[in-house]
């Protein structure tokens, strides 16, 4: 088994002391924007379900598409780097990102025709196109931003990028949800007609930002050494981490994809579509919050500071969510009346039963976060094992019970792709980037996992099949426990 140092560089001295903040600032703002659209997928598959006449597994092939395609970039991504060398060395960070903007518009584009052609095979391909994009997205993003100060508080800043991203997945079912099952909808026309103004505000807004990516001034840090090879596969904790973030993107995935249809059972909720999609905000929204508390934990700030701010952070977020589900959309319809203003206060009051019920699971949160001490192994460890505890009860009960453990889920998953991914790539020094394709390529659990769920739906039903996102927690929890420290020949102790 090699050894950490036998392959690797380390970092550029300057991030040995030194965060950059700005050029952190300006990432971020790409971890909202996939965060934002990638969610929307969990508001086209019960909208393809419906208008095309879909069976569980038909609807899943949505994310199939999507989450296949980062297989299929990150796959020739790491074909290229074996061959020719790692083309972010060659190209830079920057301008992986703005090929992955460029990218991501030509499938958001797409939705147009493929909504005038009533065609959910097209449909597929553009969420093909798309994932390609965010692939490439994903593989400069990731790593510049754990080489963007300390390797020690890389899984901080991770946590905090993927913070935003999930700003970006709690308001998009909110506004995804609007937007396709009502706004956008015509009974006079298909359902996936809705689908045309969203997808092509999505193209305009990742072109400008592929135009302000190309200009801007962003630091050079660790490019430029150029190997052949597979070096990243020597490591084992990089291959344990691989089937990790499968994994856990499947098992988020599938949950994710789950909600609306599961909330629509008689015995859980009975939703409609459009209310339950806003439930599907708060799944994400769990892990906005435990991302930024995240970010806290494990940084490198004084335990005072930290556990004020471990306080804070979910009342903030707790109650960001609360008035993030009460807007009234409809009322910028002109369907109702009165003030927005008071709508908005009525919804807020309409809605306390719910976060009522949703209170007790965030303090559960911070309990998880003092018994992993800063630690990530440890805390990826104990939140996807209180995943997997959720996920049994929710298989098995019913009403609010069933329906909350769901919901929940999204909290204790929500350090699982920061801290598996910075694990992973701890300590490879210019194999980051490869490392990375190969991390990206395995969100193609997301592509898997959900069609299996719908299958294991269709022949069981909806609430047993929550057995596969709980196998998948269950690995994730394995990885955080003993995988990550498999074949490394160097202490591990701050990551037990």
């Amino acid at each position: 088994m090699a050894s950490i140092s036998s392959g690797a560089e380390s970092p550029t001295p300057a991030t040995a002391n030194q965060t950059f903040r700005g050029p952190f600032a300006i990432m971020t703002s790409l971890f909202f924007l996939w965060g934002f659209m990638t969610v929307f997928n969990d508001i086209l598959i019960p909208r393809f379900k419906e208008a095309f006449e879909l069976s569980y597994f038909q609807a899943m092939l949505v994310q199939f598409a999507f989450f296949g395609a980062y297989f299929i970039g990150a796959f020739l991504y790491f074909i290229i780097s074996i061959s020719s060398g790692d083309p972010i060395a060659k190209i830079g960070y920057k301008n992986g990102v703005v090929l992955g903007l460029v990218i991501s518009a030509g499938g958001s584009a797409l939705f147009w025709p493929a909504a005038s052609a009533e065609s959910y095979p097209m449909f597929l391909g553009a969420l093909f196109v798309v994932g390609l994009g965010f692939a490439m997205l994903q593989i400069a993003a990731n790593p510049y931003v754990t080489i963007l100060g300390p390797e020690r508080t890389a899984s901080s800043r991770l946590n905090l990028a993927q913070g935003f991203n999930s700003v970006g997945t709690t308001i998009g079912p909110l506004i995804g949800g609007w937007l396709i099952f009502q706004y956008f909808a015509n009974s006079d026309a298909h359902g996936a007609d809705s689908v045309k103004v969203p997808y092509m505000g999505f193209c305009i807004v990742f072109l400008v930002l592929a135009a302000i990516f190309f200009f801007v001034k962003l630091p050079h840090i660790g490019e430029g050494r150029i190997e052949k090879g597979a070096g990243a596969l020597r490591f084992p904790h990089v291959s344990l981490g691989v089937i990790a973030i499968f994994m856990y993107v499947g098992g988020e995935v599938t949950v994710g994809s789950a909600i609306i249809s599961f909330l629509g059972q008689e015995h859980i909720s009975g939703l409609a579509e459009s209310e339950a999609s806003k439930f599907v905000a708060i799944y994400w929204g769990g892990l906005l919050i435990g991302r930024f508390m995240g970010s806290v934990d494990l940084s490198d700030l004084p335990k005072a500071k930290k556990q004020v701010l471990l306080a804070i952070i979910p009342i903030v977020a707790f109650l960001f969510l609360w008035v993030a589900k009460s807007a009234p959309l409809e009322a910028i319809q002109g369907d109702r009346e009165g003030s927005i203003a008071s709508l908005w206060w009525d919804g807020i009051v309409a809605n306390r039963s719910d976060f009522l019920h949703y209170f007790p699971f965030v303090v559960l949160c911070w309990i998880m976060f003092q018994l992993g001490k800063g630690l990530a192994g440890r805390s990826l460890l104990i939140f996807s094992s209180t995943a997997v505890a959720l996920l049994l009860i929710a298989s098995f009960a019913h009403g609010a019970v069933a329906m909350w453990c769901v919901i929940a889920v999204g909290l204790f998953s929500s350090i699982g792709w920061s801290n598996t991914f910075s694990l992973a790539i701890e300590g490879l020094g210019h194999l980051k980037s490869q490392a990375s394709s190969l991390l990206v390529m395995a969100i193609l659990g997301g592509a898997i996992l959900p069609p299996i769920q719908g299958f294991v739906a269709d022949h069981a039903g909806i609430q047993l099949s929550f057995i596969v996102p709980m196998l998948a927690y269950a690995y994730v929890a394995f990885y955080g426990a003993a995988g990550h420290r498999i074949g490394r020949q160097r202490p591990d102790a701050d990551h037990a």
